[in-house]
């Protein structure tokens, strides 16, 4: 089963759908099932099975008449377009309480993740390991990118910090950053930034139990 060039432009909503796919049929494999029908995605994600369908062809999948998906080749092909075969080293900015449980996350490695150093100021850190991660301060951060050549910067510093950090990573090479702060950091253009703001999150959740309680 082939995949589609890596330049192909996958909408990002679809994007956004596929690792759904994808931990469905790890936990489908781990029971032992070898097909899986859109229907059955549906069933479990609870997205329509016709965008399921129309999803899995843009990565150049298409499903068996009444027998569905084989979850190997799925699975191989997700996996392979979403970069999970491929480990993508990273730093962490910021062993706060968030910073220190993505450090703790042995699963991020599981989706091409890793985290091979963590930054910190706070003299309590520095110099100590969190799950093996070693934790340096700021300041060395140009000595540690020659080190390990991380294109990926993962933000977890408190905001006031955020823009000031997110500058260091880009002058020292940083290409993509996962931004966890609430703040809407300032960059070239030609720097990734994904973020993912837990409050932004936490008051969409909050707004529709209100809006449910009515």
């Amino acid at each position: 089963m082939e995949t589609l060039p890596k330049m192909y432009k996958v909408p990002e909503p679809t994007l956004r759908r596929l690792p759904w796919y994808l931990s469905v049929c790890r936990l489908l494999k781990s029971r032992g099932e070898t097909y899986v029908s859109s229907t059955r995605l549906s069933k479990e994600t609870n997205i329509v099975a016709s965008q399921i369908a129309k999803d899995l062809s843009c990565v150049n999948i298409v499903g068996r008449t009444r027998v569905g998906y084989e979850i190997d080749n799925l699975l191989a092909v997700l996996e392979d377009f979403l970069g999970f075969t491929t480990i993508h080293k990273a730093f962490l900015f910021g062993v706060g309480r968030l910073g220190g449980a993505l450090l703790n996350d042995t699963g991020l490695k599981q989706f091409g993740l890793e985290v091979v150093a963590a930054f910190d100021t706070n003299p309590r850190i520095v110099g100590h390991s969190v799950s093996g991660i070693p934790v340096y301060h700021i300041n060395e951060l140009e000595a540690k990118m020659r080190r390990h050549q991380v294109k990926i910067g993962i933000l977890t510093v408190p905001i006031d910090n955020a823009q000031e950090v997110a500058d260091k990573m880009v002058v020292w090479g940083i290409k993509a950053i996962w931004n966890f702060t609430p703040l809407r950091i300032r960059v070239p253009q030609d720097i990734v930034v994904q973020n993912t703001s837990l409050y932004a999150h936490l008051s969409l959740m909050f707004n529709r139990l209100d809006g449910s309680a009515e």
